[in-house]
Order: structure tokens, then sequence, then C-alpha cells
């Protein structure tokens, strides 16, 4: 498993977090999910042969957020 860490701003809040988390675990090959609305970062695990960190900010930037790359 390969982790992705990103900065994500406009995460403020426990909402944000759960919003995040459920469009990225709806991505086939992630693992897990740890969004952390306190330090504006996401980390995802993820099978790196079926998600790379492209699809991770693109599924986050869908949900209504940025990521700071």
């Amino acid at each position: 498993m390969d982790q992705t860490t990103l900065t994500v701003r406009e995460l403020i809040d426990a909402d944000g977090e759960r919003t995040v988390t459920t469009a990225l675990e709806s991505l086939e090959g992630v693992a897990a999910v740890r969004a952390d609305h306190e330090r504006n970062v996401v980390r995802v695990e993820h099978d790196a042969s079926t998600v790379d960190t492209a699809s991770v900010a693109k599924m986050i930037e869908d949900a209504g957020y940025s990521v700071d790359e």
C-alpha cells in the first residue's frame, strides 16, 4: 500500500472530514482515509496500481475542496 498526504483548503470541520472521507472511500483501491480538519490534511492509503495522487486530488476537488500540492 502507498500513502498519499495532501493539504486541503476549506477543510474546517467534522462535516468536511466526513464529506472528503466518504468521497475517497468510494474510489476502488483506497484502503483507508484519515482527514484532519485541524491540520487541513488528508492521508490516504491506497493501492498504487489503481489509485494515484491525481485521482485522489480530483476526488477531493469534486467534493468541493481545494488541494494544495
